[in-house]
């Protein structure tokens, strides 16, 4: 198994409620990584978290519409750290992008509110798509309740059943070709729609 390097969190966002913030701050269960509290003035806090080795994090959190608010970017190397923010992350559904470097070759992981929606794996040679998260069910749902084609087929069934009565009362053989033509090319779309 290759042995990661580094992991770079980049634009990292957390948003959490003030219950959130105590549940965050008391969810390091890593020995190796303590953790304290800064409050600052206008009512924000920064959490820091540092392992026995010395690498630190320092979260900031701003008060913005009674919520805390993280946004930073930042890269760990220490593997007790990385994995306390990694669960951090997910727990309190993190969103950004997460790399994790190793001797020759990346894997970047796109995280949307506590979910991986995309990973990519990049080499010095290639880039290959890993996974990439697909709302089947949303999109088969949209499909359903999409009824453009119920409408068009009604609309061309009064357009015909309007150019049949036309027809029946029209004595000129021009005219008749004419309806003729657009009675042929609703009957080709009808045929297309219903197909």
């Amino acid at each position: 198994m290759a042995q990661r390097l580094a992991t770079e969190y980049v634009n990292a966002s957390l948003r959490l409620s003030e219950d959130q913030v105590s549940q965050f701050i008391h969810k390091v269960y890593d020995p190796h990584v303590r953790q304290r509290v800064k409050v600052l003035d206008n009512g924000g806090q920064v959490v820091v978290l540092e392992d026995d080795g010395g690498e630190e994090v320092h979260l900031p959190f701003d008060r913005r519409d009674g919520n805390y608010v993280c946004e930073l970017s930042f890269r760990l190397e220490k593997p007790h750290l990385t994995n306390v923010m990694r669960l951090l992350f997910s727990t309190f559904k993190g969103s950004g992008m997460v790399t994790r470097i190793y001797n020759g070759f990346m894997m970047m992981y796109y995280y949307q509110e506590g979910r991986v929606r995309k990973i990519e794996e990049y080499s010095r040679d290639s880039h290959k798509l890993i996974y990439e998260h697909k709302d089947t069910v949303g999109e088969l749902q949209r499909i359903y309740r999409n009824n453009d084609v119920e409408l068009e087929i009604d609309l061309i069934h009064k357009s015909i059943n309007a150019l049949l009565d036309l027809r029946i009362v029209t004595q000129d053989s021009h005219e008749v070709g004419r309806i003729d033509g657009e009675l042929r090319q609703h009957t080709r779309r009808l045929f297309v729609l219903e197909a």
